[in-house]
């Protein structure tokens, strides 16, 4: 199942700063924009990491309740 937990990835972008993160919770890419200030790429991309870490916690918790797994 682990495996199967690594292949799925989702991407969350605001204000063109992008981060991909897989089932693993392994970060998998950032990229970060040339038009905002260092504080502001800082602030987005905490919160696009704890966006994408959130939606991957739900995308992986909706397959394991629909593969019967309980927890």
């Amino acid at each position: 199942m682990q495996d199967s937990f690594k292949k799925e990835k989702l991407t969350f972008e605001d204000r063109g700063v992008l981060v991909t993160m897989n089932g693993n919770f392994e970060v998998e890419e950032i990229k970060l924009s040339k038009e905002l200030s260092v504080e502001e790429q800082q602030e987005v991309l905490k919160y696009c990491l704890n966006k994408v870490r959130e939606d991957i916690q739900k995308t992986l918790a909706q397959k394991m309740m629909a593969s019967g797994i309980n927890f």
